[in-house]
């Protein structure tokens, strides 16, 4: 390879999706002396998205700021949001129920309801704000050759583009290839559940309300749209066995509208319509480190988690926040932004933070879907009493808006 076919740059992000886009813009935004690149293998039309996607985030207080702090919020803002002051949670089998209240907290929202298109987006727009981020696509990643002499990393491209980096970071979903190239590994298993993700049409309006109920077969969510006075629609991310949930496909609209209606328990009333339904396997992914010299991962490259309390792409957005944080800390300092130092604090910082959200959203898992008597009426009582404890609600919903 001839030396004009390769580029020296300061940090390489692989994987423009939400995460890898709006991390490098962070990095573009924090460090105008670091040289950014970030390579997309899809083609540059398809990461703006649509005009509606069925796959929404539900956006904590801590991720929005992060999207404030970086310009990225007035934007998203202005398209279609919605912001939820109330959540109702309860237990399909029994009588247990906690309502969160934003009033409780002081607070105008709980959080807000995003499709993901709608970030992407606004992270691909902002990429032109900085002179110091090049994007690369439609851009293939032939090989990545780790830990040099020098300590970087050669990222070898389709088009015979070869990038030089002192930080490699994985930004690639779940299928990381950074993940792979680079030998970290990863403790992970299969819930044999899938979710149905759709936009639904209610009969009711959802009163800026999220609404979920825990069935023994997986949790149901229905999260709140942008709607008028003609027309209510919810997000529908509904968890179910992988053979439930094929079956439920396997329905047609009308169908699948009534059994989703009696699987709400019409807390808002008949469901009218349904739009194309999109079917996601479920499975939980740990990487055993994020890290390796020169390297790091975030988002689902790192881990992936039950979408039962929608908190993934948050701690994602988290992952990138506290990463930057400590590039943007050796950089002041003088230190390599790509040695083992640097990178430790960063998985330090995150990796307990993600574990143990990990762990809670396993035990909820189990929790609900144990079909014993004696459980069920524990998680029912214990369901009530936290409804009745308001200092315990207030701290377990501050944690979840990471506040």
């Amino acid at each position: 390879m001839s030396s004009a076919q390769v580029k020296d740059v300061d940090v390489v992000v692989i994987g423009a999706g939400m995460i890898g886009a709006i991390c490098a813009c962070l990095l573009a935004r924090a460090n105008p002396s670091l040289m950014i690149a970030l390579i997309e293998s899809r083609p540059y039309q398809d990461l703006r998205g649509g005009d509606f996607d069925p796959r929404v985030s539900a956006i904590t207080e801590r991720t929005r700021r992060l999207l404030d702090g970086c310009g990225l919020w007035d934007a998203i803002a202005r398209e279609r949001i919605c912001g939820y002051t109330k959540m109702e949670v309860w237990d399909a089998e029994g009588t247990g129920r906690v309502r969160f209240n934003c009033d409780d907290l002081g607070a105008s929202n709980l959080g807000h309801i995003v499709e993901n298109c709608v970030l992407q987006g606004a992270a691909i727009d902002a990429l032109d704000d900085y002179d110091n981020l090049i994007l690369y696509c439609p851009e293939i990643v032939q090989s990545i050759a780790p830990a040099l002499a020098d300590g970087s990393t050669v990222v070898q491209l389709d088009s015979g583009q070869a990038l030089c980096t002192r930080l490699l970071i994985g930004a690639d979903g779940a299928a990381s290839q950074v993940r792979r190239a680079t030998g970290l590994a990863t403790r992970e298993w299969d819930y044999r559940q899938s979710a149905i993700v759709a936009c639904v049409e209610t009969e009711k309006a959802h009163l800026d309300t999220a609404w979920q109920s825990f069935m023994p077969t997986g949790p149901m969510a229905l999260l709140p749209l942008p709607s008028d006075r003609e027309a209510h629609f919810c997000s529908l991310v509904w968890s179910q066995d992988s053979a439930v949930a094929e079956a439920l496909m396997a329905l047609d609209d009308d169908q699948f509208c009534r059994q989703l209606g009696v699987a709400s328990e019409h807390c808002l009333g008949q469901v009218l319509a349904v739009k194309p339904r999109f079917l996601v396997p479920l499975r939980q992914r740990h990487a055993l480190d994020y890290i390796a010299p020169g390297v790091a991962l975030v988002g689902d490259a790192a881990h992936s988690i039950h979408p039962l309390a929608g908190q993934g792409v948050n701690l994602g957005f988290a992952d990138i926040q506290v990463l930057v944080e400590e590039i943007s800390r050796a950089q002041r300092r003088g230190c390599d932004i790509g040695a083992l130092a640097t990178l430790k604090r960063f998985q330090r910082r995150r990796k307990a933070d993600n574990l143990s959200m990990m762990v809670a959203m396993e035990f909820f898992q189990r929790l609900f879907a144990s079909p014993q008597l004696t459980v069920r009426a524990l998680r029912n009582a214990g369901m009530r009493q936290f409804d009745r404890s308001p200092g315990l609600k207030q701290s377990i919903i501050r944690r979840a808006m990471g506040l």
